[in-house]
């Protein structure tokens, strides 16, 4: 199974970010890219790529002991970047980004604990794909346009386990596909 640990924003966020993709999306060559839909809009904490099924069970048991150790903390997207020269246009988040660190920190620790390979560890940077290009595109119209933009702050409640189904069909633009597969409240419960 293809796995990562994430954040999802609840729907009228990511509604208030749609509306500011809207307007971007309208922008001189915004045709050029691949923009992602809202159903893929999430803050990976950390990518856990092809896990065995036999690993799934102490990586959930160890995700949910991450979450316990999390309070509830405040977040909101809001601004932009891109990375790879214009290859991935993101918005950013603002509020307690240190929770959302140690969280990100905690759901890779839990995958490594598991024995999934992780690779080198980098230092999180809180993001969220709106687009990407395969060419690089000149993004920086775009990630002035997001520059003022901050939805509304919501109190991130839960870690969520995510299986991503990549496209097979082959269409041009299909994107993959997110399901939730576990789901844990952050904060000591009972």
């Amino acid at each position: 199974m293809r796995l990562f640990a994430a954040v999802l924003p609840p729907a009228d966020v990511t509604d208030e970010l749609a509306a500011e993709v809207a307007v971007l999306r309208r922008l001189p060559g915004a045709d050029g890219l691949r923009w992602t839909g809202r159903p893929g809009w999430h803050f990976t904490l950390a990518f856990y790529g092809e896990v065995d099924d036999g690993l799934v069970p102490d990586l959930s048991d160890r995700l949910e002991h991450a979450a316990r150790r999390t309070d509830p903390f405040p977040l909101a997207v809001a601004g932009g970047g891109q990375f790879g020269h214009g290859r991935a246009l993101w918005a950013g988040a603002r509020g307690d980004l240190d929770a959302l660190r140690l969280l990100a920190d905690r759901a890779e620790a839990a995958a490594r604990r598991a024995g999934v390979p992780m690779g080198e560890h980098r230092r999180y940077k809180a993001h969220l794909t709106v687009a990407r290009s395969r060419d690089g595109v000149d993004a920086r119209p775009y990630v002035e346009g997001l520059r003022d933009f901050t939805s509304r702050t919501w109190s991130v409640a839960d870690l969520v386990l995510v299986r991503s189904n990549l496209p097979t069909s082959g269409v041009p633009g299909e994107q993959p596909r997110y399901e939730a597969v576990a789901r844990w409240a952050l904060g000591r419960t009972g």
